[in-house]
């Protein structure tokens, strides 16, 4: 394994045990799936894909963090635009094929209300550069640190709630920052019976999960050959300035099915790899599992 390898591993290991650690519902489904016999371990779970949310400021949003993840190779793919919601997103393809995809999206700041910028603002204007720049990306724990690190103080509970009023989106990235916003299961490389979203929401749905149905519980794609579904985002006790503490959502689990692509179904079924399966993303999927932390969908739990 080459020295890019070894940190960007790190790296990546460093995300999913912070992730693991505020999102119980991780452990849960692992925990079930074995139980289910659907897998033995953890490790054999392929991860379709990790996303972040960033805000769109002077030296920060998508074009400080892809750094990160160009240095280790990735290559930057299809831009989307989500104009409801106020976001555009780039997704990243790895350098290797047992690698996740990686989905940044960005908040259009300048597109909010006078308001809500004034309050944004007066938290990322305490960034002065862009903290990538000095940032020893060969340096696996620095950018661990780096990923969990604040990059303003603590927000005021009162601004986190004049942002909500706005934009979710915004007051989730105010107080979560660069945290991990989900991992996603690779459904389809599970055993029959579970390898399809419709079959494994059923699966989690009699296991006791909550589903993100916005827009129904499986998000399908124009050519039909993308299918995604999330989890809710559970709610955990947040600490804002002034001690004052209240419950917000956190992160969330997604779940993706990618068909084979009708040039490789003729192929024998252990013969089909990533390759041949439905690359990128869709814009109209991902428009509705970002409201897997909006309060439409976590008031369900």
């Amino acid at each position: 394994m080459d020295e890019t390898a070894t940190v960007l591993n790190g790296v990546l290991q460093g995300l999913m045990n912070r992730y693991k650690e505020r999102v119980p519902d991780v452990a849960a489904i692992i925990t079930a799936m074995i139980d289910e016999k659907i897998i033995h371990k953890a490790d054999e779970i392929e991860n379709d894909h990790i996303a972040f949310r960033t805000m769109g400021v002077p030296h920060l949003g998508i074009q400080s963090l892809e750094k990160i993840f160009l240095h280790y190779g990735y290559e930057k793919r299809d831009f989307y635009f989500f104009p409801e919601k106020k976001l555009k997103a780039h997704w990243y393809a790895p350098p290797a094929p047992q690698y996740p995809r990686i989905f940044i999206s960005e908040l259009q700041v300048d597109k909010l209300s006078a308001e809500a910028q004034q309050i944004i603002f007066s938290y990322t204007k305490e960034v002065k550069s862009d903290p990538v720049d000095g940032l020893n990306l060969d340096d696996a724990k620095s950018v661990d640190h780096f990923l969990h690190s604040a990059l303003w103080r603590v927000p005021l509970l009162d601004d986190y709630l004049t942002l909500a009023k706005e934009s979710e989106y915004a007051a989730w990235v105010i107080y979560n920052r660069y945290y991990l916003n989900h991992f996603t299961i690779s459904v389809h490389n599970l055993e029959k019976g579970y390898n399809t979203v419709a079959l494994f929401n059923d699966f989690l749905e009699k296991r006791g999960f909550t589903l993100n149905d916005a827009g129904g519980k499986i998000k399908i794609s124009a050519d039909g050959a993308l299918l995604q579904s999330s989890t809710v985002a559970r709610k955990a006790e947040a600490e804002f300035a002034n001690n004052k503490k209240q419950s917000i959502a956190g992160s969330y689990v997604e779940f993706a099915e990618r068909k084979v692509l009708p040039q490789y179904r003729h192929l024998a079924e252990d013969a089909i790899n990533r390759s041949h399966r439905r690359e990128g993303f869709e814009a109209n999927n991902a428009d509705k599992i970002f409201e897997s932390t909006y309060s439409s969908q976590t008031g369900k739990i």
